[in-house]
């Protein structure tokens, strides 16, 4: 409870600057705001409330639940350089956070799925089988979901690299949030974007050299039939 206005770091997702840094700070730690009330009309309601026998239920994951991890993914592009947010989450309450910086030029819809893409990469090298994951980018949900036909051919490109990742999960469902519900990997994204990235010490941080799309150059290279 607190009197001070907080609310615009812990909640608003469209921060910059140094509200940025506070935000992520502070999202490390399980906080939920709430205005002060007048202590007079309070105190009774508390006083009930902490003197108050409850029974606690202890809830069961389903057995399709059961071994399920959540990945909220978003990207990131501006003036300054693009960049994409992580949070993998398990149900007993391990979390794994990631800002990840591009080294190269990518649109808004190219940094949603390099986000989607390194996030269920990660996912499949800690050999998870079941996971669940949440982007606010209609275009990118509806592509990888196959309501959308791809147009351009980056985007066509970006879901077949998708397509081939589905395989290795036995579970892999892709949901569209609000932008609200994904402020968490919206602000890790927007942190990878500044020039305070290596500074922060409570996200994991790497860069991305080439888009994973991308192929490799190989060339063919002929024996010589006399020393060259």
């Amino acid at each position: 409870l607190s009197d001070q206005p907080l609310r615009q770091v812990l909640a608003k997702p469209d921060l910059s600057g140094r509200l940025i840094k506070w935000s992520v700070e502070l999202g490390e730690y399980d906080i939920k705001f709430e205005a002060k009330p007048a202590i007079k009309s309070q105190v009774l309601a508390d006083f009930i409330g902490d003197r108050t026998p409850t029974e606690c239920m202890e809830e069961y994951p389903s057995e399709e639940e059961k071994g399920l991890w959540k990945l909220s993914v978003d990207g990131f592009s501006c003036v300054f350089g693009s960049g994409a947010g992580l949070v993998l989450a398990s149900l007993e309450g391990w979390n794994l956070e990631y800002a990840l910086r591009f080294r190269f030029k990518a649109t808004n819809n190219e940094a949603e799925w390099e986000a989607l893409i390194v996030g269920l990469t990660i996912a499949k090298h800690l050999e998870i089988q079941k996971i669940e994951v949440s982007n606010d980018s209609q275009l990118v949900v509806s592509l990888a979901n196959g309501e959308y036909e791809a147009r351009e051919d980056s985007m066509a490109k970006y879901s077949t690299h998708f397509q081939s990742l589905k395989t290795a999960f036995q579970t892999l469902r892709i949901l569209k949030v609000p932008k609200v519900e994904n402020a968490r990997a919206d602000q890790l994204s927007k942190l990878a974007t500044t020039k305070e990235l290596r500074k922060n010490k409570t996200v994991f941080m790497d860069y991305l050299d080439r888009p994973t799309i991308s192929g490799t150059d190989v060339m063919d290279i002929d024996a010589p039939q006399e020393p060259n």
